[in-house]
């Protein structure tokens, strides 16, 4: 018995229009069809049934295309575009209509525009805070003599507490958490509070703290989307999906990074990779990033990085380790959300990250890799620096001392602090397996270790991969252990646990 789908049952758009090129009643006469609301369609049974519940591989004309295509017949064969599966189903909550696109392109330019604030915020501090004026921040603090490191790191807690105490205090309940606003509720960000928060965070990063760079320019990206999309009254669905294309696109920006950028708005952010969500989501990325090259460089992050070749050696170290950074990610997931779950609030927001920043400063005075954000304990690692002692020491340290800064009541990014965790472990295993099996440089083993790691705790292996290469420009040789490792993490992760380092630091339900 033939489904009212093959029948040629016209797929239905709100108001109870059919889909452009199809006319007239159902076949055999009947009742006209009933209206249902965006993204629904009548199942058998008469009730209405989101797009690809109970539905048989190849039965696609409950997909809608939203605005109508310009041609409006179909082919011969009367089959329908959306049969590809990417083709049809987020376009109906969010359509992709002439306006929206517009506003993509606006997001994309203010979101470079703001990446580039951000960056002269937090590069103005660590010139403020170590003297630092370019290249290596790590060899800036380096360079700074002991009392200075120290004071910088107690001066830029006592600030940044001061003010995220002054920020939480005065703008209560208005929302700036991006993965909350858009995963739990309508992609509503308040800008005065989002913007202050980002400033802030930059602040503190460039004075030091174990926090990720990206976390401010994510937000500005999102609050930019979330603007546009209020001041056009675009629908919910289309805010979302505005929302998060900037938020990736602030990602891109500030790492020069567009095709992670996108995958991170669709594959993290968004939660789907159909054609209506990429198209938008890699328009956007990229305006911002050649936007945000006004004041950054155009050049790959990590620059210099050898063009490692493929030895097997590599993919066999893949194969075993990949599990172990799998397992190893879900314990540093789990730390993650237990101090965040934790972290200092009320009043005492004011004096936790001065005490916090200062042990930093300490624990710095022995490995001042751990400053920043650990960009430059990456690059290092995978130029093939560092012994077996210091990296093992990095690897440890550097989950501790960014969960003491989370705990602390300071917000800021994870993503470098975590591929620098990544590459730390990769390298650390990767020189003990050359001892018993030469042949491969270590760096290589940091990048696949790195992107594992990013995989399993982001619980995103796409933008993982697409990073890491966008990141290095020279990886792609070693693509199949990189994949291999990344696989086999996440995997472990997912069936393990299954948060990641956003879920995983979202606040009690009230």
């Amino acid at each position: 018995m033939r489904s009212p789908d093959s029948e040629g049952l016209p797929p239905l758009r709100q108001g109870g229009q059919p889909e452009a090129g199809t006319t007239g009643p159902p076949p055999g006469g009947g009742p006209p069809p009933r209206a249902y609301a965006p993204g629904y369609r009548q199942a058998q049974d008469g009730r209405a049934r989101r797009p690809g519940e109970g539905r048989a591989p190849g039965a696609h004309r409950g997909r809608v295309r939203v605005p109508r295509p310009l041609i409006p017949h179909r082919l011969p064969s009367g089959r329908g575009a959306t049969e590809q599966p990417n083709a049809g189903d987020d376009e109906a909550s969010a359509p992709l209509t002439l306006t929206f696109w517009l506003l993509v392109i606006a997001t994309g330019v203010v979101t470079g525009l703001f990446g580039d604030l951000m960056m002269v915020v937090l590069h103005g501090t660590a010139h403020l805070v170590f003297g630092y004026s370019h290249g290596s921040f790590q060899a800036a603090a380096e360079r700074a003599t002991p009392a200075r490191r120290v004071a910088g790191l107690a001066g830029g807690g006592l600030v940044t507490g001061v003010a995220w105490y002054l920020i939480r205090r005065f703008t209560p309940g208005e929302p700036s958490d991006l993965d909350e606003s858009l995963w739990q509720g309508t992609g509503w960000l308040s800008f005065r509070r989002s913007f202050a928060s980002s400033v802030v965070s930059e602040v503190a990063v460039g004075s030091g703290a174990s926090l990720g760079r990206e976390a401010a320019p994510k937000l500005m990206g999102a609050v930019a989307g979330s603007v546009l999309a209020r001041w056009r009254r675009l629908t919910p669905g289309q805010r979302r999906l505005l929302v998060a294309c900037g938020g990736g696109a602030g990602m891109a920006a500030v790492y020069n990074v567009p095709l992670g950028g996108t995958l991170i708005a669709a594959e993290l952010l968004y939660g789907s990779l159909s054609l209506p969500v990429i198209l938008p989501a890699l328009a956007c990325s990229w305006i911002a990033t050649a936007t945000a090259w006004i004041y950054l460089p155009v050049q790959a992050t990590y620059t210099d990085v050898p063009a490692y070749h493929l030895h097997v050696s590599q993919i066999i170290f893949a194969v075993v380790v990949g599990p172990l950074i799998g397992l190893i990610s879900v314990g540093y997931i789990r730390l993650i959300g237990w101090v965040s779950h934790h972290s200092i609030s009320g009043w005492r927001v004011v004096v936790a990250p001065l005490g916090a920043f200062t042990v930093l400063g300490l624990v710095g005075l022995r490995y001042p890799q751990l400053f920043g954000n650990g960009k430059d304990m990456a690059h290092q690692v995978f130029l093939g620096g560092g012994t077996l002692a210091l990296l093992f020491a990095l690897f440890a340290l550097k989950p501790l001392v960014t969960a003491l800064c989370l705990g602390s009541g300071a917000t800021g990014g994870l993503f470098t602090p975590t591929m620098s965790t990544g590459a730390m472990l990769g390298g650390f295993l990767g020189l003990a397996w050359s001892l018993a099996w030469p042949g491969a440089a270590v760096g290589s083993y940091a990048i696949i270790g790195a992107t594992a790691m990013i995989g399993a705790s982001m619980q995103a292996p796409l933008a993982a991969l697409a990073l890491m290469l966008e990141l290095t420009r020279t990886t792609d040789r070693i693509i199949v252990p990189m994949i291999a490792a990344t696989v086999l993490a996440t995997m472990v992760a997912r069936y393990l646990d299954g948060y990641s380092i956003y879920s995983a630091r979202l606040k009690a339900e009230r």
